[in-house]
């Protein structure tokens, strides 16, 4: 063995000699003491890898088990390609496609296929699925010429793969093989299928849930939680798709390239505009009836609340409707007051950094037509201060007020239910990478947010990213669990917008210095970014949802 050869490994804080051409994986079976007692992928200069990856040069490795993210990601495309051979080996040309996250899973169904999938077919897909688990068949990563490896996809029917690589004209592709198939992903995947445990395969919506293991005791499956209403939003978008022919990012690049982009803009946004026309015509009608006093907008970070709410403002007074703003922030306690997360530093994601007491006395007293000194938040300071500002509700009057707590009940737990309007705005992406790469919506906002705390808040890509597990918690356990009270989702994702956000996004993810462990998550949404043409932003409106963002926007913020 040659000792001026070695990996440096940041679990145990220590150099370990290696022979070159060794895999990962190969090291870690002879390495005493483990450095992790169940790694499934590793960071390889703060690069994701999987653990088949070969090592002829100095490294820094660090070994990933199921509590870190990037580990769940790498368990979730392995289970999504068993999934597909599973298809393939028990229903040769069924074409199968992920289509988004939702109710605690995977929403897959036939590709083409209009006929629902029955239990029958969902159970034997299951069983091929713990039968290859079984096996522990190799999941082995190759790399060849793009042309070659189009052709592979193409002679395997996968035409979305094909579509998709002929348009980003990279030389070579990384792909996987199982057995008899191939498929790619924009991640690494586990070494092989015996690394699989907790999953199933549930009915749902004519297609099948595919439910991943609960990250909190990987030995269980994850519980499907009931989301009608996100589940409706999904729908209704994935048919506009279907409508203009984009469902994959092949298609929008081909869209981008054929001058079809300003058509697609347009439609988007008049998609919005009607989105935005229904909702306050909903509320007005409501509002003749004596309810919907109050209207709340809620969501995650980066989801587009604050352009929601102003464009919705502008169609309410259309409606016959004036609006009266309260910003939620007003309402934090002082800085003293606020309460910590599990870290010890300041959670201001919680409901409890609101004066909820306060807060549900002036709405009160709003609603019971009283004039009322409000709030204004001194962020300097941590303080809330009276500056004189007061507020009565009169004729046509409507309170709209925004934040990330606004369909949570203890907010709201002095006002009756007949006078709320709850809305729940996120960035429900529903265009697909290809039929077996979705795109998470948290991807979507987290490039939303790194693109805005650049230009706005002077904070880098690394902050950003380094700030976003805290971001993930607090909406995990503050704002997600009450979306489906909303009496409306609103998508607020627009089916062009990553190619728009590549050229704003690619420099600042590209300022992530390598030495740091943030480099992993930046590298990563450059590969994503890599799939998507450019497009220029010429043609957005200056009321799109998207200047919140980008800049540009007529609205004040």
């Amino acid at each position: 063995m040659n000792n001026d050869l070695n990996i440096y490994c940041v679990n145990t804080g220590q150099y370990i000699p290696i022979t070159g051409g060794e895999s990962l994986l190969d090291i870690y079976n002879r390495m005493e003491p483990k450095p992790h007692p169940h790694p499934v992928m590793a960071r390889v200069n703060n690069k994701s890898e999987d653990l088949r990856f070969s090592v002829y040069r100095p490294k820094q490795v660090e070994f990933l088990g199921l509590e870190h993210a990037s580990a769940q990601r790498a368990y979730i495309r392995t289970l999504c390609m068993v999934m597909y051979k599973a298809v393939n080996d028990r229903y040769p040309g069924k074409r199968l496609r992920f289509m988004h996250n939702v109710s605690g899973g995977y929403y897959c169904v036939f590709k083409h296929d209009n006929q629902p999938i029955t239990p029958e077919v969902i159970d034997r897909i299951q069983s091929k699925m713990e039968e290859i688990i079984e096996h522990n068949i190799p999941l082995v990563g190759h790399e060849r010429l793009t042309k070659d490896v189009i052709e592979m996809f193409r002679q395997q029917g996968l035409n979305d793969k094909v579509r998709l690589l002929s348009s980003v004209h990279e030389l070579y592709t990384k792909y996987y093989q199982l057995g008899d198939i191939i498929d790619s992903f924009y991640g690494p995947l586990m070494p092989s299928t015996g690394y699989l445990q907790a999953f199933d395969l549930v009915p749902y919506e004519g297609g099948v849930l595919l439910l991943g293991p609960d990250w909190k005791d990987t030995t269980q499956v994850a519980k499907l939680v009931e989301q009608p209403k996100m589940f409706n939003a999904f729908t209704e978008y994935t048919q506009f798709n279907d409508i203009i022919g984009i469902d994959d990012v092949g298609y929008l690049n081909h869209a981008i390239k054929s001058q079809y982009a300003s058509l697609l803009i347009n439609v988007a946004e008049a998609l919005h505009n009607r989105k935005f026309g229904e909702m306050a015509y909903d509320i007005a009608q409501r509002y003749k009836q004596g309810g919907a006093r109050v209207v709340l907008i809620a969501g995650p970070s980066s989801s587009g609340k604050t352009t929601s709410s102003k464009r919705l403002a502008i169609q309410l007074v259309a409606n016959y409707i004036r609006p009266k703003v309260i910003e939620l922030d007003n309402y934090f306690v002082n800085r003293d007051q606020t309460p910590r997360d599990e870290t010890g530093d300041y959670d201001y994601e919680s409901i409890y950094a609101l004066d909820l007491a306060q807060f549900n006395q002036d709405m009160e007293d709003l609603l019971a037509g009283k004039e009322v000194k409000m709030p204004t938040y001194n962020f300097a300071l941590g303080q809330r201060e009276y500056r004189g500002n007061t507020l009565r509700l009169e004729k046509n009057n409507v309170l709209l007020i925004e934040g990330i707590h606004g369909l949570n009940p203890l907010l709201t737990q002095g006002i009756a239910e007949e006078l709320k309007y709850r809305i729940f705005v996120s960035a429900l992406t529903t265009l697909s990478i290809d039929d077996h790469n979705w795109i998470p919506t948290t991807d979507n906002r987290l490039l939303r947010r790194i693109v805005r705390d650049a230009k706005y808040r002077g904070a880098s890509a690394r902050d950003t990213i380094a700030r976003w597990p805290s971001v993930r918690r607090g909406e995990e356990k503050w704002i997600l669990p009450y979306q489906e009270n909303a009496d409306a989702m609103f998508n607020s994702s627009l089916l062009f917008e990553l190619a728009v956000m590549k050229e704003y996004a690619e420099p600042i993810l590209k300022e992530v210095p390598a030495d740091c462990p943030e480099y992993a998550e930046a590298w990563r949404l450059l590969k994503f970014l890599s799939y998507f043409e450019s497009l220029e932003e010429k043609d957005i409106p200056h009321t799109s949802l998207l200047r919140e963002f980008l800049g540009g926007s007529s609205f004040h913020y």
